[in-house]
């Protein structure tokens, strides 16, 4: 029988997962499936989100179709290290990433060269359509980047702009489909120049 030694852990390759898209794209549903998986496969996972983010739950990672999983608020990207055990966890998880400070990159790093599986998720772009927050860096650095996509309201093609139906212009607001639609880039280009 192969027992686990604290040099075999240290041969392990870690690498950084990142699932993007707009709202509604199914972001969180991916990582709680891959994060599921982990767990089937009995490997050690911790579980992070932004504590600003109690949209459904305080301490849970919750998709659109109300799936959740156990998961730690952190008000900081640092934060993420104080709660991982670089000896144990196999996989961690990082639910809307692109609200964490740049900070995230380097301790998505510093997880993935210890040898674990990052995998997180998060909206590639604000709701004008720019890059949000470190998701651009998250993506280059990604050994894996998959892009999510939803249906877009207005036309029913593939979605990857979150449009804001609400007035206001911070960049951070928090919402479901009271706030914002999924749109296509003829649909969403089309509002934009209205």
């Amino acid at each position: 029988m192969f027992l686990e030694t604290k040099a075999n852990r240290s041969n392990k390759k870690g690498w950084i997962e990142v699932i993007c898209g707009s709202m509604f794209s199914g972001k969180t549903e991916e990582l709680i499936r891959r994060i599921r998986r982990a767990q089937f496969a009995k490997q050690k996972i911790e579980l992070f989100k932004p504590a600003m983010d109690t949209r459904y739950a305080e301490t849970e990672v919750v998709s659109h179709d109300s799936t959740a999983l156990a998961s730690t608020p952190v008000h900081n990207a640092s934060e993420i290290l104080l709660y991982v055990s670089m000896d144990t966890v196999e996989v961690v998880g990082i639910d809307e990433v692109q609200f964490f400070d740049e900070g995230i990159v380097t301790v998505c790093n510093q997880l993935a060269n210890a040898g674990i599986r990052v995998i997180v998720a998060g909206l590639d772009m604000d709701y004008l359509g720019n890059p949000f927050g470190p998701m651009p860096k998250l993506m280059a650095i990604a050994e894996y980047v998959s892009k999510v996509h939803a249906i877009c309201t207005r036309c029913g093609d593939l979605a990857h702009y979150s449009h804001r139906i609400v007035a206001g212009d911070k960049q951070v607001l928090l919402g479901e489909k009271e706030a914002y639609e999924p749109l296509c880039r003829s649909c969403f280009s089309s509002l934009s120049n209205e």
